[in-house]
């Protein structure tokens, strides 16, 4: 029988970049990219900051989940994450590396919703978001992410 630390750390299968996107500055409407380079401060054209929230993730299960919630199509540009991973449970992943890509990221905390739900969502759009908001991550080494490339452990 495997132990719980055993059963907490092993993934199933590794996860998959399904969506990426930069905001040039801030309140800018969300590009959709095909790839981009991870840099030491975040996503390359991203207003972001660097250190623990340079970049922003966001599973993709939970988009139909905030949807439902909000009464609102929630697309990954309305919440404004830099990532959209699916098949991989990235609550999970809290306190980890992860390989994305080419690069190295290391999943801090979770990523709060701001009151601009409201804005994109609508009434209601703050707690739709809540506890669905995503995760940010600091990077570890730089490199390229592209659509579909594997998210690991």
């Amino acid at each position: 029988m495997r132990s719980l630390r055993d059963l907490m750390d092993a993934q199933p299968r590794p996860g998959r970049v399904d969506w990426i996107g930069t905001r040039p500055a801030r309140r800018d409407e969300m590009l959709a990219l095909p790839e981009v380079q991870v840099t030491e401060a975040g996503l390359e054209g991203d207003h972001g900051r660097p250190g623990k929230r340079a970049i922003t993730l966001i599973q993709a299960e939970h988009l139909p989940v905030i949807s439902a919630l909000a009464g609102a199509e929630a697309t990954p540009s309305v919440l404004r994450r830099n990532l959209v991973i699916a098949g991989i449970n990235l609550a999970t992943l809290r306190g980890r590396d992860v390989t994305i890509g080419g690069a190295i990221l290391h999943i801090t905390g979770p990523c709060a919703p701001c009151s601009r739900m409201e804005e994109a969502l609508g009434p209601g759009g703050y707690q739709a978001v809540r506890h669905h908001g995503g995760w940010c991550a600091a990077v570890i080494r730089p490199g390229r992410v592209a659509l579909g490339d594997a998210v690991s452990v």
